[in-house]
């Protein structure tokens, strides 16, 4: 009786809810309300600093960017313009591209208005080494990064404010998804320097010594997307109201429900608290993958051994590297990571466009072998190759593995190490650390194997590979060939579509033969929307957009 009371409960619940959005369909009404669950409470509310969904999510219905993502007619998510009104490109003699922004007219929640220098001081700043962001990278095709970076002085970067309502950008080639890519991500949001000194200024110590972040009161905010904060418990929700100029169709005011598990965010959601969730627990993922007809979200992102190929390190012989990655039984590893896992078939993940219809993935096919009848076969070949350059597992030494712990990533980790240890005779030792001890190893070049979750900072092959040329900070395995960086370049300069794809797969096949990196598998996602609800948006790089959800109409 107890359970039929709950469920009854909930169904009242959720008829409340899709009643009040029915009521504000096509318009923004004070009864029109909705709310989502999407993780655990965020990290952080600084756009530079956002890694986690949850804080991307919040960021994007809190800001708006100069274009954003959206769901088209068939749910699929598109690119439109945010605050910019236009946007025009010039192709320079010297084979670099000038983007020309024209803002459209907007205010800040205060009522000031939105300007061109708030890019730039975002941008600037997002550039900036001091910040220390991790998604500076971001911005490595405006000419000037690198330079202002190695000076220290952000005035290089090659953004400009030619009005208070143009802003300029100039990049050193040709990036297809510098618009749908940077222009997009929470990292580039704009930001008011006057905004973000008071509230610097006005930062608080507490009894225990901590100093409060500029954003850490939501309500103190100066935003200029499309919902401006009104309520926040820490821990446990945060609700936004449509600001008065809000040119979106969905609800008036929703509200972030924080769950610590992916079981309680599932039981919001069973129980009508939330009409959206994500992501979904593992016992609801095992209920889905019964359907022959369902299949996960990829996640832009492949959990792979980093080798560190530095000249003067314990794997600077390829050969080394080569015998360890054959040895791998990726399969059985995947089955290690999960209902959603899957042997990595390459680098680039699935999900990841070769053209509006082909995915990069399927149109390169697999570069690495994963058929288990073969394995024997390669475990044979790796011990051949090992021993024809005059090694004998023993005679490496103990090496090390480092990886974070993170779900299933510590039995991915002993798994691995066992199957090195098994075929090769290699002695591997996993530790387990934390996200910042782990770059920072990788940063210094102070470890030999690293499990390494790598992600791009856009939906597009070029951004998981430009990170590996010789020059790139982001090369954390002190790779050098000047063939891989020949390709990148005329990729960042191909006006040829077809031709740059080739390139790009080129540009895969050799950073895989030369051992940079053992790609072990890949993860996909599932989310949740309530029935009769649509107009809900999650972007590949996986933040949701609510801005737009209205009842579904026949």
């Amino acid at each position: 009786m107890g359970k039929r009371r709950t469920r009854l409960a909930a169904l009242a619940l959720t008829i409340m809810l899709l009643a009040g959005l029915a009521a504000g369909c096509g318009q923004q009404s004070a009864g029109t309300e909705l709310s989502v669950c999407v993780g655990d409470s965020y990290s952080t509310l600084d756009p530079i600093y956002a890694e986690d969904i949850s804080s991307q999510t919040v960021l994007v219905h809190l800001y708006e960017n100069l274009m954003r993502v959206t769901a088209d007619s068939s749910g699929a998510a598109a690119v439109v313009n945010g605050m910019a009104k236009s946007v025009e490109t010039e192709e320079n003699t010297d084979g670099t591209v000038t983007y020309t922004f024209q803002l459209r007219s907007a205010d800040w929640s205060d009522g000031q208005r939105v300007t061109a220098e708030d890019f730039v001081y975002a941008w600037r700043r997002l550039a900036d080494p001091s910040s220390r962001s991790p998604y500076a990278s971001l911005l490595r095709v405006v000419c000037g990064y690198q330079e202002a970076r190695e000076a220290g002085d952000m005035s290089l970067l090659q953004v400009s404010a030619e009005s208070d309502t143009v802003f300029q950008v100039t990049l050193t080639g040709k990036y297809d998804w510098f618009l749908r890519e940077v222009c997009t991500s929470p990292a580039t949001m704009p930001l008011r320097e006057d905004v973000v000194q008071r509230l610097k200024e006005a930062q608080s110590t507490g009894e225990d010594g901590t100093t409060a972040s500029w954003w850490s009161d939501p309500l103190a905010l100066v935003t200029n997307g499309p919902y401006q904060a009104e309520e926040y418990a820490e821990g446990s929700y945060l609700q936004l109201v449509a600001g008065e100029d809000s040119d979106r169709n969905g609800p008036y005011r929703l509200t972030f429900h924080f769950a610590a598990s992916t079981g309680e965010a599932q039981e919001m959601y069973n129980q009508g608290l939330v009409d959206a969730v994500w992501p979904l627990s593992e016992e609801r993922l095992q209920e889905l993958s019964q359907d022959e007809d369902w299949s996960p979200i990829p996640e832009l992102a492949t959990y792979s051994v980093v080798y560190n190929c530095d000249s003067e390190g314990a794997l600077a012989d390829m050969a080394i590297r080569q015998a360890l990655t054959l040895a791998v039984d990726r399969n059985a590893l995947a089955e290690q990571a999960g209902v959603t896992a899957q042997a990595a078939g390459g680098f680039i993940p699935p999900g990841v466009p070769e053209d509006e219809e082909t995915d990069f993935r399927t149109a390169g096919g697999d570069l690495l072998d994963n058929d288990p009848e073969s394995y024997a076969e390669r475990c044979a070949q790796a011990r051949s190759i090992l021993s024809d350059a005059g090694y004998s597992g023993t005679g490496l030494g103990e090496l090390e593995y480092l990886y974070v712990e993170d779900g299933t990533t510590g039995a991915v980790a002993e798994a691995l190490c066992e199957q090195w240890s098994q075929v090769l005779d290699v002695d591997v030792t996993p530790r387990a650390v934390t996200s910042q001890e782990l770059w920072s190893a990788l940063r210094s070049g102070e470890y030999t194997l690293a499990g390494v979750n790598l992600e791009a900072p856009g939906n597009d092959a070029e951004c998981f590979l430009m990170d590996w040329i010789s020059d790139s900070y982001d090369n954390v395995a002190n790779y050098e060939n000047s063939a891989y960086d020949t390709l990148m370049s005329i990729i960042a300069r191909a006006s040829d579509g077809t031709a740059r794809m080739g390139c790009l797969h080129d540009a895969e096949a050799l950073l895989l033969e030369d051992q940079v990196l053992n790609p072990l598998y890949t993860e996909g996602t599932a989310w949740e929307l309530r029935e009769g609800l649509t107009g809900a948006c999650r972007d590949a790089r996986g933040w949701f957009d609510f801005s737009n959800v209205t009842v579904q109409t026949a």
